[in-house]
């Protein structure tokens, strides 16, 4: 009994202190400015929408939510679209150093941003992807590419190959096998690589950083960074602004969390 009190005791507390910056963000975005200045602190607010009024209209929120999905909507189809054909030749077809490409692939994903920076930003200004929501799209593909193959390869690997042999007897080719057989039954597998894939586009700063310079491409994580205060840093405009950041992506993953878990599950302990 005592093994147990213990274990919900951890797990609430991980749970509460997981959640408590954001709680904490979402009750300062609905106080006034005098109750965000008040000392001793007051922890419940009165309600005030100042703030979220403040970003949406003053600071232009939603053109950079607009840019967020358009960069991250195709970062994830483009990434998909390239991960799938990899993924499934890695997982059916005999292909020497298989595992060694894999390895690559883990590898690749290992490297620090800053270490390509320089390299990305020249080529970018060389394709003249400098300050286009298409350029901070292509270094994004490549940095997600490497987790959507081994999720995806995961995936197609535990899939029983007499499915696509009995599809083949029955007339088709290697493309209508994938796309009738294979890709319906690796739904779980695609869909969690596409929710990952999508959370890294939504949130990534760094490259979105050195790529938009221009106000009206950046992005929703660059453009909350750069707000700016006359002379004080202005936490309420900064707490709304993350709300309505982060609550698109808290409400993907809770509607889609059966299947997230499903394809997770499926890659680790299968794989």
């Amino acid at each position: 009994m005592n093994r147990r009190l213990l274990l919900t005791l951890g797990m609430v507390s991980t749970v509460g202190l997981s959640l408590w910056p954001f709680l904490w963000f979402l009750l300062t975005s609905f106080k006034s400015q005098a109750e965000i200045e008040a000392v001793p602190p007051i922890w419940w607010p009165s309600g005030s929408l100042s703030f979220y009024r403040s970003v949406l209209f003053d600071h232009h929120l939603f053109d950079y939510v607009a840019n967020s999905i358009v960069v991250a909507g195709s970062t994830t189809l483009l990434a998909l679209l390239i991960a799938i054909p990899a993924a499934y030749a890695l997982a059916r077809l005999t292909i020497p150093g298989k595992q060694g490409i894999l390895a690559v692939l883990l590898c690749v994903s290992m490297f620090p941003q800053m270490a390509i920076a320089g390299p990305v930003w020249r080529l970018l200004d060389a394709i003249g992807g400098l300050n286009h929501r298409w350029g901070v799209a292509l270094p994004y593909v490549a940095l997600t590419l490497p987790l959507a193959i081994w999720i995806l390869a995961s995936f197609f690997k535990e899939l029983p190959p007499e499915l696509e042999d009995a599809a083949r007897v029955d007339g088709c080719g290697p493309w209508a096998t994938l796309l009738r057989i294979t890709l319906p039954l690796a739904a779980p597998g695609i869909f969690t690589a596409a929710i990952l894939i999508l959370i890294y586009a939504w949130n990534e700063f760094f490259f979105a950083l050195l790529i938009l310079t221009q106000p009206e491409q950046q992005t929703l994580p660059l453009g909350i960074a750069l707000f700016q205060g006359e002379f004080t840093m202005p936490w309420g405009e900064l707490a709304a602004a993350s709300v309505v950041a982060t609550l698109p992506l808290i409400v993907v993953v809770l509607l889609c969390q059966r299947w997230i878990v499903s394809g997770l599950s499926a890659g680790a302990v299968k794989g």
